[in-house]
């Protein structure tokens, strides 16, 4: 049978008792990520570049005489660009298909143009297995990363949850019961396959796409404008951001600002003697014949196929980064993201377009005398589906303080 024959295969494993006490070794490891570091400078470009892959717009990342009227008084980068730095890494569990089902983000500080970031990444410990209705079995990995500057101080943290499942049994429910609709992305919680999926790519009308198009153009970020905690109602709705219909460019443009090739992406021989030294890390597309990462199943779709996936989906930092977005693009320049949470729930696949909302759900004065508003939030599809609930904690500014949340964490 010729290459061009073949479906795409990626190795297969099941979970024993050997692998189980192989991963409980490693609890509390600090883990190795060169390999997986890929801005370690907040340079002018790879700020840009990363701003620009999540496709946000707003001039505080990227101009400098806007920054420099900020409260920052300098550029900045989007808090979301330590993700662009370093986000996770393929770990353990070799021959389990892998899904990036949920984050928790602390920000601390701001990143200025020029500064350092130094990532650190504990693997702290899985809950499982467990019976899995998509799969035979899964279990759930904890990391914990940890970002500081070139001074020592924090930046910021994230712990986020990777499941892990059996790809083979997967795949065997999956050609039982058709090609449709599981639930998941590169992350997300992984659900039961179903009879019949969505109609992908999703079959717009030009009309359809050119409304779009113009409700983004006209999406504009708060900026400089304040917007004041005492302005701001419990029930109040989150100004609506969209993103789509997801393109192949959009996931390229995420790769190429430092999103999250785990490993990084190499090409040639720099790429096979990884794949040599790590089999489980690639697979061989039978269409092209090369070796290609597990990664690519956001932009390839025979390594989707081979996940068990019907199409091409987004990456799981990579809606974190809109969740980001959406609040920084709501919150103003003034503003402060102390936290934000989400879950990958359902897969955004190429053609998706997606409407980032959220709704004020209480006001306080928190523990550190700020003035901050509490969020929930939502990533809804074109088929009315969430993809992604969360929850977020933005401190704003208020009229009986002098400066503002940003302008405290100024440097």
């Amino acid at each position: 049978m010729s290459v061009d024959e073949q479906a795409a295969v990626m190795p297969q494993a099941v979970i024993d008792a050997s692998m189980i006490e192989a991963m409980k070794a490693k609890v509390g490891a600090r883990l190795r990520i060169d390999h997986s570091v890929n801005n370690e400078v907040a340079s002018r470009i790879a700020v840009t570049k990363f701003a620009g892959g999540i496709g946000d717009i707003n001039p505080l990342w990227t101009e400098p005489d806007y920054a420099t009227g900020s409260p920052y008084g300098a550029p900045v980068a989007p808090p979301s660009f330590i993700i662009g730095c370093f986000s996770g890494i393929q770990f353990g569990w070799p021959g389990l298909g892998s899904f990036h089902s949920m984050s928790h983000l602390k920000f601390e500080r701001p990143v200025y143009w020029n500064d350092w970031v130094h990532a650190e990444c504990v693997y702290d410990g899985f809950d499982g297995p467990s019976p899995s209705t998509f799969a035979g079995r899964s279990v759930t990995d904890r990391f914990v990363n940890s970002y500081r500057n070139q001074h020592g101080e924090r930046i910021a943290t994230i712990d986020w949850n990777v499941i892990n499942f059996e790809r083979g049994s997967a795949l065997a429910k999956r050609g039982a019961s058709g090609a449709g609709g599981a639930s998941g992305t590169d992350g997300a919680s992984t659900d039961a396959a179903k009879p019949s999926g969505p109609q992908l790519p999703h079959p717009w009308e030009l009309d359809e796409v050119a409304d779009i198009e113009a409700r983004v153009l006209a999406e504009r970020p708060r900026g400089k404008q304040p917007r004041h905690w005492e302005d701001v109602t419990e029930g109040d709705s989150v100004d609506t951001l969209t993103k789509g219909p997801i393109g192949l460019t959009d996931e390229i443009a995420f790769v190429a600002g430092g999103g999250t090739p785990i490993p990084r992406l190499k090409a040639h021989a720099a790429a096979l003697h990884d794949y040599q030294a790590h089999p489980a890390w690639a697979f061989r597309d039978p269409i092209t014949s090369a070796r290609e990462p597990i990664y690519s199943v956001h932009y390839n779709l025979q390594a989707a196929r081979a996940m068990s996936v019907p199409f091409q989906y987004d990456v799981g930092f990579q809606r974190q980064c809109w969740q980001i977005h959406h609040l920084t693009h709501w919150a103003g320049d003034h503003g402060w993201i102390k936290e934000c949470r989400a879950e990958y729930r359902r897969f955004v696949y190429l053609s998706d377009v997606i409407e980032l909302r959220g709704e004020i759900t209480g006001k306080r004065v928190d523990d550190d005398g700020e003035h901050v508003v509490d969020i929930r939030t939502e990533a809804v599809n074109q088929r009315g589906e969430t993809v992604m609930p969360g929850t977020a904690v933005v401190a704003l500014p208020s009229r009986n303080d002098a400066g503002s949340p940003a302008g405290r964490r100024a440097r």
